[in-house]
């Protein structure tokens, strides 16, 4: 499961490592979307962002019951604490993890990031701050600064195998 702030590349790098692997690729996003009908970004305007929660958490749940898989989360969905638990107990879980300038760039470039939307820059940094507190809990940090998507597949693979021998 991989897990990071909005615009880590949870989605990307996740879509690389399920085919390194051969394993199933499943972004909550887009499966929210898919299910919904709707855009996340028109899911939060229309119907508000503890709608979204409330969807975000029975879809992750029914996600993570299914083996053999690889999972992008939303950027909030591991602050859920039942999904947390979920992913803590049966999964392996690894946090994207990047330096502030970088995922500042990232976000304020996209316009499908409902929650930052209408945030300053330093309310878009407390938000990382207080959520990596959060993310710290992950089986896995990767330090994604200065690493190219490849070089990040790899680290994560090797932690993969290595741990998936001894369990």
């Amino acid at each position: 499961v991989f897990l990071g702030m909005m615009g880590a590349g949870k989605s990307s790098i996740g879509n690389l490592v399920s085919k390194e692997l051969n394993l199933k690729f499943i972004d909550i996003d887009t499966l929210i979307e898919d299910v919904s009908g709707m855009s996340i970004s028109n899911i939060f305007t229309k119907k508000g962002e503890n709608h979204f929660r409330n969807l975000e958490e029975k879809t992750t749940l029914k996600v993570l019951k299914t083996h053999n898989s690889v999972v992008s989360l939303g950027g909030g969905a591991f602050i859920n604490e039942k999904i947390r638990k979920e992913i803590l107990a049966n999964n392996f879980s690894f946090w994207l993890s990047w330096n502030d300038t970088i995922l500042l760039k990232r976000i304020k470039r996209s316009k499908k990031r409902p929650l930052a939307l209408n945030l300053t820059d330093q309310e878009i940094k407390n938000l990382i701050k207080k959520r990596s507190k959060i993310y710290l809990k992950a089986h896995f940090k990767i330090n994604c600064n200065k690493c190219t998507k490849t070089e990040i597949v790899k680290k994560i693979i090797k932690i993969y195998e290595n741990n998936s021998i001894k369990s």
